[in-house]
Order: structure tokens, then C-alpha cells, then sequence
């Protein structure tokens, strides 16, 4: 096979599950507008979500539960297949793992639960289809 298209097809695979992963985003972004749109500034306050409002008001800014601030900085690249590969994978279990945390902390309400736990498994078939493709590129070289 020539290495232009095995390149192409990773690139494909690639926009696919980016795609997807904006998708993931847009999910979050829109429980956590659901959960904050009505809030009251009692709510807020006592919340502890009175800085974040300061900054931000009730508008969705992607930053960690740590108050970091999302950047491209957190893009994991080096060129190397299996690196890049690896780095995916480990990418996508950290995700599950913060959906599982999400899912101890909001057991109760099935609309917050629901999406996340749908989101929970596609980490899971991310974190697979990228251990395939590595483990593809591998049997190769």
C-alpha cells in the first residue's frame, strides 16, 4: 500500500473522531447551559460559581474543574505515529475517567446522566479504534 494513502486514511480517521469530539463539547457546553441559564445570584453565590459568573456571567467557557482555561496547549503531537496514537489513547481514558467522576457527583438527574454516559461509552470506542489503528501500524513496521 503506499504510504501517502495510509497517511490519508489516518487523517480521514483522524477528522473523524475530531468531529465527534466537537460534538462531545457541544453536548457538555449545552447540559452545563441548561444547569446555569435560570439560576438566581443567591444560587450563584452560594455555589461558589460567583467568580466564574464575574468573568463570564452564565456564558460557556471551556476551562478545567482545576479553573485552567482550555487552550491548544493541551494538544498532544510529535509526528510519530504510535506516539500520537498512544497519546490519543490515554487522551480518551482520561476523558472516561471524567465522565465516571462526573457520573458519581450527579447521580440523581437522568437529563445531566444520559448524555454523559452515551458520551462515556463513545470514549470507549475511541480509546478501541485507536488502540486497532496502533496496533495496524505496528503489525506494518
Amino acid at each position: 500500500m503506499c504510504p501517502l494513502y495510509s497517511t490519508f486514511q489516518m487523517c480521514n480517521f483522524d477528522t473523524d473522531i475530531g468531529t465527534e469530539e466537537l460534538a462531545h463539547l457541544e453536548m457538555v457546553a449545552t447540559i452545563v447551559h441548561q444547569l446555569t441559564r435560570n439560576l438566581s445570584m443567591e444560587e450563584i453565590e452560594d455555589s461558589g460559581f460567583a467568580n466564574y459568573y464575574v468573568d463570564h456571567t452564565v456564558g460557556i467557557w471551556p476551562q478545567a474543574a482545576s479553573g485552567m482555561p482550555f487552550s491548544a496547549a493541551q494538544f498532544q503531537s510529535v509526528g510519530d505515529i504510535i506516539t500520537d496514537l498512544t497519546e490519543d489513547m490515554a487522551a480518551e481514558q482520561k476523558a472516561r475517567t471524567t465522565y465516571d467522576n462526573i457520573l458519581r457527583l450527579v447521580r440523581d438527574d437522568p437529563d445531566v446522566c444520559e448524555p454523559i454516559k452515551f458520551l462515556r461509552a463513545r470514549e470507549i470506542v475511541h480509546f478501541q479504534r485507536f488502540g486497532e489503528a496502533n496496533r495496524e501500524h505496528c503489525s506494518k513496521s
